[in-house]
């Protein structure tokens, strides 16, 4: 297939705002699909999102390529780019005018252009730049100027057309006449849309076949939050499973037959090389040839044992050097809380109660190395109470409210599990952009537009100017944030930046009210940052009806 019948599609979807067309245009071509790659570049990508493997592409090298691609010099590039914010389109640019002085080359493929991309992801060490920037000038030099457009965008990862994975599943499930549900649940357990695709395009009865495997992350299962005891018996059930929550993060571990351990994020990022000694600690203390076991990790403080909070352990989330000093600065405990997969025997649907029998019987309990998470049985509203009170005393964020004879649902907030902290109102946001700083503050992004979802839309819930730290030592910083979002900028102007929708920030606020200023219709009052949240991404942010219920809320 050649690249410019993609292109063709990429355009179309960019010309809607309207999910339902979106849907439609995309289910036509996939209908017509034979080769099930193709899919990933519909998401802007070669692999699956859980590869963990990178273009390497940064914006200066982007702009490097199409300086010497298009034989222009690179401030010209530059330039442009700081007006319109989108190297794609100037790509477009400069070969629709190198066109109309050359001679218009080979058509592109599908196939080449794939190949061609999944080659930077193997090119490391000396002279690993020049190699790469031959290649993509190979693929320009060749393309139109609507193909140059969008090769460009595909290896910053960042199409402009208004694709996410939901709106792919609504895709297939219209191409393939199959339920939405059944592909979003496949799509949970293989998170590879390749696989889904093959599956779907052999009907429903291959879809079912997909499931789960060691070595591949999963969508986890989500906690709807409650704010009394009592909401939570009522979502959950009675008696209820009642454990800790702690401050640390979500970890997936995950064993196969060959003995192969693979720590995953939340996110689905691969962090097994980042915690080498988790590793060895599941090897020594977990019984099993194969399994997928659901964690959280918290950091401690080796002097004194005492727990610390989110934000130490991230630094060793994104950590990829000097790590075996780090784990001796920053240990941590694994603690498992519950069992999907054991032994080639997918648990998911195995009741709740029984999979924490598992998990006490196939764990070696260490303390301060790893344990089943701390958990009684109740349906006393008093018992579950002191439960919650001596969490909070020990420094723990709250209890984690689970039914019993529940599945394990990935991926929703179905009511199986429920969190309830103390009444502080936080949110988990995305920052969609950001204004620099004045004064001490100048050359820092330091006030953050953050945004909610409303299906395959963000909108916005007003802007956070507090929270962050000066030093980077007095945790994290305002500096910190600035060089985690300016990769991300996507548009500027002379004092702010729209930013690609990565980083997630949990927001504290007083109350939230109605407001025109913002594209959600509501604004948070007085937000502060509490949490910079690596783990997290949009899928894990709080939707428009929860910032809708959280205002109704606080109007009682």
């Amino acid at each position: 297939m050649l690249y410019s019948e993609l292109v063709n599609v990429y355009e179309q979807l960019a010309s809607t705002t309207k999910r339902l067309e979106k849907t439609t245009i995309l289910a036509k071509f996939l209908k017509n699909l034979k080769d099930s790659k193709t899919i990933y570049l519909l998401a802007g990508r070669v692999v699956p999102d859980y590869d963990s493997r990178e273009l390497g592409i940064s914006q200066q090298l982007a702009i490097k390529t199409i300086a010497h691609s298009f034989s222009i010099d690179e401030k010209k590039v530059s330039d442009r780019f700081n007006k319109t914010g989108d190297l794609g389109e100037i790509a477009r640019e400069f070969s629709e005018k190198k066109r109309q002085s050359s001679l218009f080359s080979s058509k592109l493929t599908i196939q080449k252009v794939f190949d061609s991309i999944t080659k930077l992801m193997e090119i490391e060490g000396k002279g690993a730049i020049d190699k790469k920037l031959l290649i993509i000038s190979d693929l320009l030099s060749n393309a139109s100027p609507l193909e140059a457009k969008y090769i460009v965008r595909t290896l910053l990862s960042d199409l402009k057309i208004g694709v996410s994975a939901p709106t792919i599943v609504d895709s297939l499930a219209e191409s393939f006449e199959i339920e939405n549900e059944k592909i979003q649940a496949a799509f949970d357990l293989a998170n590879d849309f390749a696989i889904i695709f093959n599956a779907c395009s052999k009907g429903q009865k291959e879809l079912e076949k997909i499931s789960l495997l060691p070595g591949r992350p999963i969508n986890v299962m989500l906690a709807t939050k409650v704010t009394t005891i009592e909401e939570a018996f009522e979502i959950c059930g009675k008696p209820a499973a009642i454990e800790e929550k702690y401050d640390g993060f979500r970890m997936l571990i995950s064993k196969d037959k060959q003995g192969n351990i693979s720590l995953f994020t939340r996110r689905l990022e691969d962090v097994t090389k980042q915690f080498p000694d988790v590793v060895k600690v599941v090897k020594e203390n977990i019984q099993g040839n194969s399994f997928i076991l659901d964690s959280e990790i918290v950091g401690y403080d080796p002097k004194t044992k005492k727990y610390r909070p989110f934000e130490a352990i991230s630094q060793r989330i994104r950590r990829k050097y000097e790590i075996e000093e780090t784990i001796k600065t920053l240990p941590v405990e694994v603690n498992v809380f519950d069992v999907v997969y054991y032994e080639e025997k997918d648990m998911i649907n195995t009741p709740f109660i029984e999979r924490r029998k598992l998990v006490e019987k196939i764990i070696k309990e260490k303390s301060l190395i790893i344990r089943p998470a701390v958990q009684i049985v109740t349906d006393s509203p008093e018992v579950a109470m002191d439960f919650f009170y001596n969490a909070l005393k020990i420094g723990e964020e709250g209890i984690m409210i689970k039914a019993i004879n529940a599945p394990y649902k990935q991926g929703r907030r179905v009511g199986y599990m429920c969190k309830m902290k103390p009444e502080i109102n936080d949110l988990d946001l995305v920052i969609v952009g950001a204004e620099y700083g004045t004064g001490k503050r100048g050359g820092w992004l330091t006030s953050y537009i953050v945004a909610c979802r409303d299906k395959d839309q963000l909108l916005e819930v007003g802007k956070v100017s507090s929270g962050l730290k000066e030093k980077d030592e007095e945790g994290f910083s305002y500096e910190q944030m600035t060089s985690l979002l300016k990769p991300l900028i996507e548009e500027k102007t002379s004092n702010a930046v729209k930013v690609k929708p990565e980083i997630v920030v949990s927001v504290t606020y007083q109350n939230i009210q109605a407001s025109p200023s913002y594209s959600s219709g509501f604004a948070l009052r007085f937000p502060r940052i509490s949490h910079y949240r690596p783990d997290r991404s949009i899928k894990d942010i709080v939707s428009l009806d929860e910032i809708k219920k959280e205002a109704k809320r606080g109007r009682k």
